[in-house]
Protein backbone atom coordinates (compact mmCIF):
# COMPACT_ATOMS: atom_id res chain seq x y z
CA UNK A 1 0.00 0.00 0.00
CA UNK A 2 1.15 3.52 -0.81
CA UNK A 3 0.32 6.34 1.60
CA UNK A 4 0.50 10.04 0.76
CA UNK A 5 0.24 13.30 2.58
CA UNK A 6 -1.89 15.70 0.53
CA UNK A 7 -0.87 19.36 0.80
CA UNK A 8 2.45 20.18 -0.87
CA UNK A 9 2.84 16.47 -1.60
CA UNK A 10 0.37 15.49 -4.33
CA UNK A 11 -1.28 18.94 -4.30
CA UNK A 12 0.65 22.10 -5.21
CA UNK A 13 0.12 24.30 -2.18
CA UNK A 14 -2.07 24.11 0.88
CA UNK A 15 -5.66 23.18 -0.01
CA UNK A 16 -7.13 24.74 3.14
CA UNK A 17 -5.36 28.04 2.51
CA UNK A 18 -6.45 27.95 -1.13
CA UNK A 19 -10.02 27.21 -0.02
CA UNK A 20 -9.92 30.21 2.31
CA UNK A 21 -8.76 32.63 -0.40
CA UNK A 22 -11.19 31.13 -2.92
CA UNK A 23 -13.97 31.61 -0.35
CA UNK A 24 -12.92 35.24 0.20
CA UNK A 25 -13.34 35.88 -3.53
CA UNK A 26 -16.76 34.22 -3.68
CA UNK A 27 -18.05 35.50 -0.32
CA UNK A 28 -16.22 38.79 0.36
CA UNK A 29 -18.15 39.40 3.58
CA UNK A 30 -16.15 36.68 5.33
CA UNK A 31 -13.43 39.31 5.61
CA UNK A 32 -15.38 40.45 8.69
CA UNK A 33 -13.89 37.47 10.55
CA UNK A 34 -10.30 38.60 9.88
CA UNK A 35 -9.75 40.51 13.17
CA UNK A 36 -11.02 37.49 15.13
CA UNK A 37 -8.82 35.13 13.10
CA UNK A 38 -5.84 37.45 13.53
CA UNK A 39 -6.34 37.56 17.29
CA UNK A 40 -6.31 33.76 17.51
CA UNK A 41 -3.34 33.53 15.13
CA UNK A 42 -1.38 35.83 17.46
CA UNK A 43 -2.31 33.62 20.43
CA UNK A 44 -1.06 30.59 18.45
CA UNK A 45 2.23 32.30 17.51
CA UNK A 46 2.76 33.26 21.16
CA UNK A 47 2.17 29.65 22.25
CA UNK A 48 -0.98 30.46 24.22
CA UNK A 49 -3.16 28.08 22.18
CA UNK A 50 -2.25 24.98 20.20
CA UNK A 51 -2.65 24.48 16.46
CA UNK A 52 -6.00 22.71 16.74
CA UNK A 53 -7.45 25.47 18.93
CA UNK A 54 -6.23 28.10 16.47
CA UNK A 55 -7.63 26.23 13.47
CA UNK A 56 -11.04 25.87 15.12
CA UNK A 57 -11.16 29.63 15.59
CA UNK A 58 -9.81 30.32 12.10
CA UNK A 59 -12.54 28.14 10.57
CA UNK A 60 -15.20 30.59 11.75
CA UNK A 61 -15.28 31.74 8.12
CA UNK A 62 -17.24 28.56 7.24
CA UNK A 63 -20.26 30.31 8.77
CA UNK A 64 -20.14 32.91 5.99
CA UNK A 65 -20.33 30.39 3.14
CA UNK A 66 -23.74 29.70 1.63
CA UNK A 67 -24.21 26.05 0.60
CA UNK A 68 -20.75 24.89 1.55
CA UNK A 69 -21.13 21.56 -0.28
CA UNK A 70 -21.66 23.14 -3.70
CA UNK A 71 -18.96 25.70 -2.86
CA UNK A 72 -16.48 22.85 -2.28
CA UNK A 73 -17.45 21.28 -5.62
CA UNK A 74 -16.79 24.58 -7.43
CA UNK A 75 -13.52 25.00 -5.52
CA UNK A 76 -12.26 21.63 -6.76
CA UNK A 77 -13.37 22.32 -10.34
CA UNK A 78 -10.99 25.27 -10.29
CA UNK A 79 -8.20 23.75 -8.16
CA UNK A 80 -8.05 20.15 -9.41
CA UNK A 81 -5.34 21.40 -11.78
CA UNK A 82 -3.08 21.80 -8.72
CA UNK A 83 -2.77 18.03 -8.37
CA UNK A 84 0.73 17.00 -9.36
CA UNK A 85 1.04 14.95 -12.54
CA UNK A 86 3.67 12.59 -11.10
CA UNK A 87 1.04 11.22 -8.72
CA UNK A 88 -1.13 9.97 -11.58
CA UNK A 89 1.87 8.16 -13.07
CA UNK A 90 2.21 5.98 -9.96
CA UNK A 91 -1.34 5.96 -8.61
CA UNK A 92 -2.54 2.56 -7.39
CA UNK A 93 -6.03 1.32 -6.54
CA UNK A 94 -5.32 0.96 -2.81
CA UNK A 95 -3.64 4.35 -2.26
CA UNK A 96 -4.40 6.16 0.97
CA UNK A 97 -4.29 9.87 1.76
CA UNK A 98 -3.55 10.92 5.35
CA UNK A 99 -3.76 14.66 5.88
CA UNK A 100 -4.23 17.35 8.52
CA UNK A 101 -6.62 19.16 6.17
CA UNK A 102 -10.35 18.86 6.86
CA UNK A 103 -11.81 15.57 5.70
CA UNK A 104 -14.90 17.25 4.22
CA UNK A 105 -12.65 19.37 1.98
CA UNK A 106 -10.54 16.48 0.66
CA UNK A 107 -13.26 13.84 0.31
CA UNK A 108 -14.72 15.17 -2.98
CA UNK A 109 -11.36 15.43 -4.74
CA UNK A 110 -10.27 12.00 -3.51
CA UNK A 111 -13.50 10.49 -4.84
CA UNK A 112 -13.05 12.36 -8.11
CA UNK A 113 -9.59 10.89 -8.75
CA UNK A 114 -10.36 7.39 -7.49
CA UNK A 115 -8.78 7.44 -4.03
CA UNK A 116 -11.01 5.31 -1.84
CA UNK A 117 -9.11 5.62 1.43
CA UNK A 118 -8.85 9.00 3.15
CA UNK A 119 -7.96 9.80 6.73
CA UNK A 120 -7.96 13.50 7.60
CA UNK A 121 -8.93 15.93 10.33
CA UNK A 122 -12.56 15.56 11.27
CA UNK A 123 -13.88 19.10 11.22
CA UNK A 124 -17.52 20.19 11.20
CA UNK A 125 -18.01 22.07 7.93
CA UNK A 126 -20.55 24.42 9.48
CA UNK A 127 -18.90 25.30 12.80
CA UNK A 128 -15.20 24.53 12.28
CA UNK A 129 -15.14 22.40 15.43
CA UNK A 130 -12.86 19.37 15.53
CA UNK A 131 -14.13 15.90 16.34
CA UNK A 132 -10.97 14.44 17.84
CA UNK A 133 -7.38 15.50 17.28
CA UNK A 134 -5.83 17.27 14.33
CA UNK A 135 -4.56 14.52 11.99
CA UNK A 136 -0.91 15.59 12.26
CA UNK A 137 2.41 13.99 13.25
CA UNK A 138 1.99 10.96 15.52
CA UNK A 139 -1.81 11.19 15.19
CA UNK A 140 -1.45 10.09 11.55
CA UNK A 141 0.08 6.80 12.75
CA UNK A 142 -2.71 6.35 15.29
CA UNK A 143 -5.33 6.90 12.58
CA UNK A 144 -3.59 4.60 10.11
CA UNK A 145 -3.31 1.74 12.59
CA UNK A 146 -6.93 2.18 13.68
CA UNK A 147 -8.29 1.56 10.19
CA UNK A 148 -5.66 -0.48 8.40
CA UNK A 149 -3.58 -3.54 9.18
CA UNK A 150 -1.63 -3.44 5.91
CA UNK A 151 1.99 -2.42 5.77
CA UNK A 152 2.99 0.83 4.12
CA UNK A 153 5.19 -0.02 1.18
CA UNK A 154 5.81 3.58 0.05
CA UNK A 155 5.12 6.79 1.93
CA UNK A 156 5.31 10.29 0.42
CA UNK A 157 5.29 13.62 2.23
CA UNK A 158 6.70 17.12 1.91
CA UNK A 159 7.43 17.48 5.62
CA UNK A 160 9.55 15.89 8.33
CA UNK A 161 6.58 16.41 10.65
CA UNK A 162 5.42 13.17 9.04
CA UNK A 163 8.46 11.27 10.35
CA UNK A 164 6.25 9.00 12.51
CA UNK A 165 4.60 7.62 9.34
CA UNK A 166 7.92 7.46 7.51
CA UNK A 167 9.34 5.35 10.34
CA UNK A 168 6.69 2.63 9.95
CA UNK A 169 7.02 2.54 6.15
CA UNK A 170 9.24 0.25 4.10
CA UNK A 171 10.22 3.17 1.88
CA UNK A 172 9.70 6.85 2.56
CA UNK A 173 10.10 9.73 0.15
CA UNK A 174 10.33 13.47 0.63
CA UNK A 175 8.52 15.53 -2.00
CA UNK A 176 9.97 18.94 -2.85
CA UNK A 177 7.89 20.49 -5.61
CA UNK A 178 7.90 17.83 -8.32
CA UNK A 179 11.16 16.30 -7.09
CA UNK A 180 10.98 13.09 -5.06
CA UNK A 181 13.97 12.06 -2.96
CA UNK A 182 14.60 9.29 -0.47
CA UNK A 183 13.68 10.23 3.12
CA UNK A 184 16.73 11.01 5.25
CA UNK A 185 17.28 8.20 7.70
Amino acid sequence: MNVYDFDNTIYKGDSTRDFYFYSLKKFPLIIRFLPYQGYWFLKFILGIVNKTQFKEKFYIFFKGIKDIDSHIVSFWKEHKRNLKSWYFDIQAENDMIISASPEFLLKPICQSIGIKSLEASRVDKYTGKYDGLNCYGEEKVVRFKAICNERIENFYSDSYSDSPLAEISENAYLVKGDRIVKWKE
